[in-house]
């Protein structure tokens, strides 16, 4: 996977061919996307509920909220 600059090795070099290069970082400027439109509208920020699993119920419900206001907003077009 090619996602961030080793130190001394050209950007070309670090994968194995141009294609999969330009899908790697198409895909890498999606997931940031997905990423800052949940910060945006939903406010995930930083996580004050004690403990691993309710980190997981926050990420998960700012998620799904997520993708339900995109599935909404798709079925009213």
């Amino acid at each position: 996977m090619v996602f961030t600059k080793a130190q001394g090795i050209d950007v070309a070099d670090m994968a194995k061919s141009s294609w999969i290069y330009k899908r790697l970082r198409d895909f890498r400027a999606g997931i940031e996307a997905g990423i800052s439109f949940i910060k945006r509208v939903f406010g995930l920020d930083r996580c004050n509920w004690s403990g691993f699993e309710s980190f997981k119920a926050y990420a998960l419900a700012s998620v799904v909220s997520a993708n339900l206001l995109i599935l909404a907003r798709h079925l009213l077009a």
